[in-house]
């Protein structure tokens, strides 16, 4: 987790780097761009989960960049989850990177506007696609498989989203895994207008979107995050309430969690670290539980200690 912490700080700074470059007129510099997935790569190899669920907490300043980040890593965890080969995994990778470069094209007033969009603002935000494809094509080393899902992680399943309203197979693997991707950042990540959703609860919300996603992409996502992402806020059978921590690899319903609140005594309990894989018959995950109806206001400190 300390490890990734600084993954996440570098990775931020370097990806403001390179979209202040392309602001500038310069060419997108693929060299560059892979070796931060590299490097973003050994971080998910060492541990799946503790990159992508601190990517998840953002401020408002640098939405853009960690947002890039955060898809980038989700991408290449939902890759290996559908058993791509490793060079289509580094590509998914670089597309989750570069999905979103388009938005340096709209005005700073709209992205960061603290109320929601108006419908002429978000018809310029849906530009953002399109834009991100004239810059990529600046470049002719950029994938066509990047480019696509640049142009296309907002396309849906049923044929409704935008620029260009693909349907079903229209719409390729890597643009379809964009699409999930792109959406569980957002609504999980905390915005200037709203506050973000539990993971858990992003999770259980998106899998009733009929029309959005693609079905087996969507599994696919779900085993590589869990149904209980690192993050959530969950109630045990006891009646006590623990934070996630780490998923177990075989099993999506027994993770690692932290054990922190009593809801029979409704006060704190000493923090303890549960592995429900080993006290299986003795405890369990009865439900998520939303953090707004606790008000606990260190719920992201709880997961991110590092234990002794």
């Amino acid at each position: 987790l300390q490890r990734a912490i600084k993954v996440c700080a570098h990775s931020r700074q370097a990806v403001m780097d390179m979209f202040q470059e392309v602001r500038m007129g310069q060419v997108i510099q693929v060299q560059q761009v892979n070796e931060l997935v590299g490097m973003i790569t050994d971080s998910l190899l060492r541990h799946p989960h503790a990159l992508i669920s601190l990517a998840r907490l953002k401020r408002a300043d640098d939405y853009t960049y960690m947002h890039s980040v955060a898809v980038c890593a989700l991408m290449l965890a939902t890759a290996r989850q559908l058993g791509l080969s490793e060079h289509f995994v580094r590509l998914a990778g670089v597309a989750g990177l570069l999905h979103d470069v388009g938005k340096l094209t709209i005005p700073d007033a709209i992205l960061n506007k603290p109320q929601k969009l108006s419908d002429s603002e978000f018809e310029q935000v849906k530009l953002h696609p399109e834009a991100g494809g004239s810059i990529l094509r600046q470049n002719g080393a950029v994938d066509a498989l990047v480019l696509d899902v640049c142009l296309h992680h907002h396309e849906k399943a049923d044929g409704s989203g935008y620029p260009h309203r693909l349907k079903g197979e229209q719409i390729s693997l890597f643009a379809r895994m964009g699409a999930v991707c792109d959406v569980y950042d957002a609504v999980t990540s905390n915005r200037p207008y709203n506050r973000g959703w539990d993971p858990a609860e992003a999770i259980q919300r998106m899998s009733t979107w009929t029309g959005h996603f693609d079905q087996r992409v969507f599994q696919a996502f779900v085993k590589s995050v869990g149904i209980y992402p690192v993050g959530s806020l969950v109630r045990l059978e006891s009646g006590r309430l623990a934070v996630v921590l780490e998923q177990h690899p075989d099993a999506l319903l027994t993770p690692k969690v932290k054990v922190f609140f009593s809801t029979r005594s409704n006060l704190p309990l000493e923090q303890s670290v549960v592995d429900l894989a080993r006290v299986q018959g003795q405890e369990r995950i009865v439900g998520r539980e939303a953090p707004d109806n606790w008000d606990f206001k260190e719920l992201d400190r709880l997961w991110r200690e590092v234990p002794a």
